[in-house]
C-alpha cells in the first residue's frame, strides 16, 4: 500500500482550518509518519490533554498486572476491594472484566461533582469507588453496555489496591515505566498546548484526582503511538483487550477500554474543555494512528482524518463511529 500523505489529508479537512493546534501521526509496523497543523507551533512531542484516551492506559496497566499475578479477569471486584464490602450494594458477582468492558450494569448516579468533593488525598479514589458500589446495580452485569466513568473509578481503585500504593504510582510501575512512556503523566508539563474555545484561549483547569483513571493524563502523539506499538508487540495482551465483551444487541462492540470496528479496528476518543483526542488501531495490519487537537469541537474532523488514514487498509469508513463514540 502506498504511504498516506498525512499533511495533505489534514489540509483537506475544512473543519481543521480554524483549529489552533493539531498534531497527528501513524505507525505501520513501527514506521512512523507525523504531521502538525494550525497557527500554534506544535510538534509530535507536544503535550495535550488526552481525556478519555486515559482509559486505554488504565485498562492496559490493570490487565498486565492481573496477568503477571495470575489473577483471572473474571475475579469479583469485591474480592479485590475487600475494604468496600461493608458498603457494597452492587451485584456481588460483578467482575473486573465487566467494569473494564463497561458492561457492569451499575447504577450511573456518581458524577464528577460527587467524586471531586472527596478531595485530593491518597484514599479519595477508594472513596469514589465506595460511592459507585454503594449506588448498586440497575441491571445484571453483562446484560447491557453503557459508558460510565464510575466503572473506571473502580478500575483505578483495583489497580491501586493490588499495587499497595496510589493509582498514579501503580500506573507508573505497571505501564508507564516498563513501556518507557516517560512524557505521559497527570501533572501539567512546563510547556503544554493551550486549549481553546473558538478564538478564546482557555485557562488551565484543574482535574480531580478521583477522576484520573478515566481521563486525567497529558500525553503526545509520539507517546500515544508508543502505547499502540506496545500493545501490538504484546499479542497475548492485545488479544485479551480486543476480545468483545458486549452482546450482539448492544449499542456497540467493546473490548476492555476500546470500542471495536467492523474490521477489528480498536478506537476511542476523548474530550475536555479545549481539547479533543482520538486514536485508532488496526491490529491485523500492525497499525496505530492518533490525532490530538487544542479545540473541543474538532472531533468530527479528527474522526474523518483517522478514518481516511486507515481506510486503505480496511476499506471501512469509520468516521461516524469514531465521532459518535460516547466519551
Amino acid at each position: 500500500m502506498p504511504p498516506v500523505n498525512l499533511e495533505k489529508l489534514m489540509e483537506e479537512q475544512p473543519n481543521l482550518r480554524d483549529v489552533p493546534a493539531v498534531a497527528a501521526g501513524s505507525s505501520m509496523a513501527g514506521t512512523r509518519a507525523t504531521a502538525v497543523h494550525g497557527a500554534l507551533a506544535v510538534t509530535p512531542d507536544s503535550h495535550f490533554r488526552i481525556a478519555s484516551l486515559t482509559k486505554a492506559f488504565t485498562s492496559t496497566a490493570l490487565v498486565r498486572m492481573l496477568r503477571d499475578r495470575g489473577i483471572p479477569l473474571d475475579t469479583s471486584v469485591m474480592e479485590l476491594l475487600p475494604g468496600l464490602e461493608p458498603d457494597w450494594r452492587a451485584d456481588e458477582a460483578l467482575t473486573v472484566e465487566q467494569i473494564l468492558g463497561q458492561v457492569s450494569g451499575l447504577h450511573e448516579s456518581v458524577d464528577a461533582a460527587a467524586v471531586q468533593a472527596l478531595g485530593e488525598g491518597d484514599h479519595a479514589l477508594m472513596e469514589a469507588g465506595r460511592l459507585v458500589v454503594r449506588a448498586g446495580n440497575e441491571r445484571k452485569p453483562g446484560e447491557r453496555w453503557s459508558y460510565y466513568n464510575g466503572n473506571y473509578f473502580l478500575v483505578g481503585a483495583v489497580l491501586a489496591a493490588l499495587g499497595g500504593t496510589t493509582f498514579e504510582d501503580a500506573l507508573e510501575k505497571n505501564l508507564l515505566g516498563p513501556w518507557s512512556l516517560e512524557r505521559t503523566g497527570f501533572e501539567a508539563p512546563a510547556a503544554y498546548v493551550t486549549g481553546w474555545d473558538g478564538t478564546a484561549e482557555l485557562p488551565l483547569l484543574g482535574y480531580p484526582r478521583t477522576r484520573r483513571p478515566s481521563g486525567g493524563l497529558w500525553s503526545s502523539v509520539a507517546e500515544l503511538l508508543a502505547l499502540g506499538e506496545g500493545l501490538l508487540a504484546d499479542r497475548a495482551l492485545l488479544e485479551e483487550i480486543r476480545r468483545p465483551r458486549t452482546r450482539s444487541d448492544d449499542p456497540m462492540a467493546y473490548g476492555l477500554g476500546w470500542a471495536l470496528g467492523p474490521s477489528g479496528q480498536m478506537y476511542l476518543n476523548g474530550r475536555l474543555p479545549g481539547y479533543r483526542a482520538a486514536m485508532v488501531l488496526v491490529p491485523d495490519r500492525d497499525y496505530v494512528s492518533v490525532a490530538l487537537a487544542g479545540q473541543e469541537t474538532a472531533l468530527p474532523a479528527l474522526a474523518r482524518l483517522l478514518s481516511d488514514m486507515q481506510q486503505p487498509l480496511t476499506g471501512d469508513d469509520i468516521a461516524v463511529a469514531v465521532d459518535a463514540f460516547a466519551a
